[in-house]
């Protein structure tokens, strides 16, 4: 009677959670939450509520329990409610269109009061059931979750008929979706034989079944077949069931594998053997540990180990409660349930514990290490509170903000800014991300010089002379300079200007900061973006003003002078275009309320005085050429060259090499020696170079051979290579004397002038009967090779009519070649050179010596005005020729060089063909 009562309460308190988990299952699965998920969980709570009923009625005599199962035992002092109320509880709980529950038909079919009731002996047909991530022990009740819908009917019809048994296997792989195996290599081969308690109909439309089972012993599968192959084995049971409803012949109608299983026991074993007394002893003990650690298993571990006395006699038992509860790997677990003799089972047991325990002290050492740390930032937050509230109450300390913004209030009060963003930061807290953006802002407001101006100089004699101190020769800057100081002289001030100085390289376009102001100099060479001129947005990390703001913070003044060097450099990308950006910028009419992407407060600029550098203005957008003065900058004659190493570079260069108290000599002519044979190009960097490179040989070699300071070292033109190597040049000009054919022309370029020879062949003997030809090679640009064609239609003409009998370019198959192939060349000046090139082949006449000429054809023989006579003069010169010719129209251009220029220089300009052809073949 007492086991039966127990049984009635056991029965309907596992009800009652069954329900409950069914509930909670079907809530999850509508969040997408597997019911696989909770299995664990929801078994554990299971077992303990069959341990609590079963506690509450255990007898005092041990020799009652003996024989029950751990699920069995347990204490429980809360008191029942009736059934009724029980029921009516689920029923507030239970939603009827989202499951059905069958376990009052079970127990009613099979008239069980207890899973371990009636229970066959040998059933050796089952369905074999694959259970991911862990095996399942005896004596421990599971859910399972089943979505096959075969599986599911096959395991209604079980039910239904009075057969709810099934076999539990650990599947091989964790990933695997089957709801049964159909192969042998799906599952481990020792499983479990599990009793169907209760299913419950889930998920969406009912398409989902939840059974629970109990699992009664260890089964081994020996085989799993289909259909009619598994009737040739024998029947089982002793549980009478109706023939027609069979086990195989429901699952033969349903195509379902079939499991052939066989029981297992377990080995015979000397509960009194001290080892296995010993081991149980352990893990007796190693539960009490991890209970004391690990609060998710402290409830089971507990109740099962200190509280009953029924697994201490069973050490069997005690094993499968000890994998059952751990978290070991699948493998280890599975290697307890295969285990049938007790004294291994028991050690595997102890090892999954012991590292259990292990996993648990880790994690406690963990948690107490985060514990500290959380308390201590606590603590150390804490006590910064009370000292910053401390200082306050005692004034030793006022609040941060309020001290910035005094300090920006007071900067202000200098300057004439606007004030709109100092009453922004002070609604601000300094917790907030946009405090520290106002901040920055405001740093960069208040450095700003609003109002702040420099003295500047208007004394005209005081910047001549120092301009003629630190530069030589470049007089058309040096006036530019001089007028624009002698404007301030007379207004008492001067607006900002835009000028733009074009040379090439090394010829003194920074001598312009000579004028006093502050100068800030900035390369815009390759700027592909917008940002760098017009700062970037305050939303953007990292924001910051563009170069002309930081160029104002640096300076501290409104009226610097700015350089912006390689202006012809510029270039575009996906971040907008630099050019366009600086057209507001250099625009004298706009710049006096210029506005900052990132400022965002127009800026006064007028009285900045921009001064851009450039090596060519080809490349300088239109409508920002328009916007600057440009001042033209030529490169220099050999005789300047002589006259800037000899006063500026060749004094920084001893300086700079330690040479100051040595006699080491540097002569004029060495120097002229150097320019002519190493450093032809117009600009005097490279000889600057040159000039440090000899000084630095000087030093070495001083040192090396321990020369005195009495000593005197001479760097003549006989040991010059010693110093620098072999000379580069070895000739002024290709040709000394040039043969039919050959003309030199004269040619501007980015680094200045240069001399260019046009040469002209007969590619084969004339024939009476040849058919005449014309190609040109040398990189020519297409306007280059207009030029030659127009030069060779015109040669053709004025050979008809000035040398009727001579029919040359009749039959000749001529051949034009500008030299030095490699470098482009383009523009119409050299077609007065190739005209001539062409008449002196067709004449077989050379010109006459050192004559160089330049100038554009046009089909009538009309000479037409080109650039660069400076530049174009200086190569003449460097070249050494002596008579140029010229477009009459570029009189007056020669008429402004300065006459150490044209000294040796004899020039011709001409307004037609026939008055070159008069001067280069005077016999003719």
């Amino acid at each position: 009677m007492l086991r039966l009562t127990r049984q009635l309460q056991r029965n309907i308190k596992l009800s009652q959670l069954q329900r409950v988990r069914f509930y909670s299952d079907s809530k999850d699965k509508k969040k997408g939450i597997k019911s696989e998920d909770k299995e664990d969980e929801l078994d554990s709570s299971e077992q303990n509520l069959e341990n609590k009923e079963d506690e509450k009625i255990v007898p005092k005599d041990n020799s009652a329990v003996e024989s029950e199962s751990p699920e069995e035992s347990s204490s429980n002092d809360k008191p029942e409610r009736k059934d009724n109320e029980k029921e009516d509880e689920i029923a507030v709980k239970k939603k009827p269109s989202e499951r059905k529950r069958n376990n009052p038909k079970i127990l009613a079919k099979l008239n069980l009061k207890n899973p371990k009731d009636n229970v066959p002996e040998k059933v050796s047909k089952l369905l074999a059931i694959p259970l991911t991530r862990r095996p399942l022990f005896p004596g421990f009740y599971k859910s399972l979750y089943i979505k096959d819908p075969k599986v599911i009917l096959a395991i209604q019809e079980l039910v239904n008929n009075g057969q709810p048994y099934i076999g539990i296997f650990l599947a091989k792989d964790e990933n695997s979706e089957k709801d049964v195996a159909d192969s042998l290599n799906d599952v481990e081969k020792i499983g479990v034989f599990c009793q169907i308690t209760n299913t419950y109909q889930t998920g969406p439309d009912n398409s989902s079944l939840t059974v629970v089972v109990y699992p009664h012993r260890r089964i081994r599968i020996t085989d799993i077949s289909v259909g009619k192959e598994a009737d040739n084995t024998e029947e089982s049971s002793p549980v009478k069931i109706d023939p027609s409803n069979s086990i195989l012949d429901r699952l033969n109608k349903l195509s379902l594998p079939v499991a052939t299983v066989e029981n297992l026991i377990n080995q015979p074993y000397n509960s009194e053997n001290r080892l296995i007394k010993a081991t149980t002893s352990e893990i007796i003990n190693v539960m009490k540990e991890i209970s004391q650690s690990n609060p998710l298993l402290r409830d089971q571990i507990i109740t099962v180990s200190v509280q009953t006395g029924n697994l201490l006699l069973d050490p069997s038992k005690l094993a499968d409660f000890a994998a059952a509860i751990s978290s070991g790997e699948p493998s280890e677990l599975q290697a307890v349930l295969e285990s049938l003799v007790v004294e291994e089972r028991l050690h595997k047991a102890l090892v999954i514990l012991k590292k259990e325990l292990a996993n648990a002290h880790l994690q406690q050492e963990i948690s107490k290490e985060v514990d500290r740390k959380i308390n201590r930032k606590n603590q150390e937050y804490f006590l910064m509170e009370q000292l910053k509230g401390i200082k306050k109450e005692l004034g030793l300390e006022s609040d941060g903000k309020e001290k910035m913004i005094q300090i920006f209030k007071e900067k202000a009060a200098k300057l004439k800014m606007p004030e709109q963003e100092m009453y922004k930061l002070q609604g601000l807290e300094p917790q907030a991300s946009e405090f520290n953006v106002t901040r920055n802002y405001l740093d960069w407001l208040t450095q700003i010089p609003w109002g702040q101006h420099s003295n500047e100089n208007f004394d005209v004699k005081t910047a001549e002379v120092v301009l003629d101190e630190d530069h030589y020769g470049l007089k058309d800057v040096k006036d530019r300079i001089l007028e624009f100081i002698a404007v301030g002289n007379l207004r008492g001030s001067v607006e900002g200007k835009i000028i733009t100085l074009v040379g090439p390289p090394g010829v003194g376009k920074q001598l312009i900061k000579a004028l006093g102001r502050e100068f800030y100099r900035f390369s815009v060479g390759g700027l592909t973006d917008v940002a760098e001129i017009k700062g970037h947005r305050r939303t953007y990390v990292g924001a910051m003003p563009g170069k002309v703001i930081q160029a104002l913070k640096k300076v501290k003044t409104e009226n610097p002078l700015i350089m912006i060097d390689e202006i012809d450099k510029l270039g575009r990308g996906h971040q907008g275009d630099p050019a366009s950006a600086l057209l507001e910028l250099l625009d004298p009419e706009q710049n006096n309320s210029f506005l900052d992407h990132y400022m965002d407060v127009p800026i006064d600029l007028s009285h900045v005085l921009f001064v851009c550098t450039a090596n060519s203005l080809e490349t300088i957008p239109g409508p920002l050429l328009d916007r600057m003065e440009v001042i033209s900058l030529s490169g220099y004659v050999a005789e300047e060259k002589v006259a800037i190493a000899s006063k500026y570079l060749s004094p920084q260069s001893v300086e700079a090499s330690g040479l100051k108290d040595y006699k080491v000599t540097l002569q004029e002519d060495t120097i002229m020696a150097l320019i002519r044979n190493y450093c032809r190009e117009n600009g005097v960097r490279n000889l600057k170079k040159h000039i440090d490179k000899i000084y630095r040989k000087a030093a070495f070699k001083i040192v090396n051979e321990k020369l005195s300071k009495d000593d005197v070292l001479n760097i003549t033109p006989e040991n010059l290579k010693d110093y620098v190597g072999s000379p580069i040049y070895t000739s002024d000009r290709m040709y000394a004397t040039t043969p039919p054919g050959v003309i030199m022309g004269l040619a501007w370029t980015q680094m200045g002038g240069s001399s260019l020879f046009i040469e002209s062949v007969l590619e084969s003997t004339l024939k009476d009967d040849g058919k005449p030809s014309f190609h040109r090679t040398g990189q020519m640009g297409d306007v280059m090779k207009e030029s030659s064609t127009i030069a060779y239609t015109y040669a053709k003409a004025f050979m008809a009519k000035k040398f009727p009998e001579n029919r040359f370019f009749d039959h000749a198959n001529i051949h034009m070649h500008v030299p030095e192939g490699a470098t482009p060349k383009d523009g119409p000046s050299a077609g007065s050179t190739m005209t001539t090139s062409l008449l002196s082949l067709a004449l077989d006449t050379p010109a006459i010596p050192d004559v160089a000429m330049t100038g554009e054809i046009t089909l009538t023989g009309k000479i037409l005005k080109i650039g660069g006579v400076k530049e174009k003069s200086i190569a003449a010169k460097r070249s050494g020729v002596k008579t140029i010719i010229f477009p009459a129209q570029n009189k007056s251009d020669w008429d402004e060089l300065p006459e150490y220029l044209k000294e040796n220089l004899t020039p011709h300009f001409v307004e037609w063909y026939d008055e070159i052809f008069a001067i280069v073949f005077p016999n003719k």
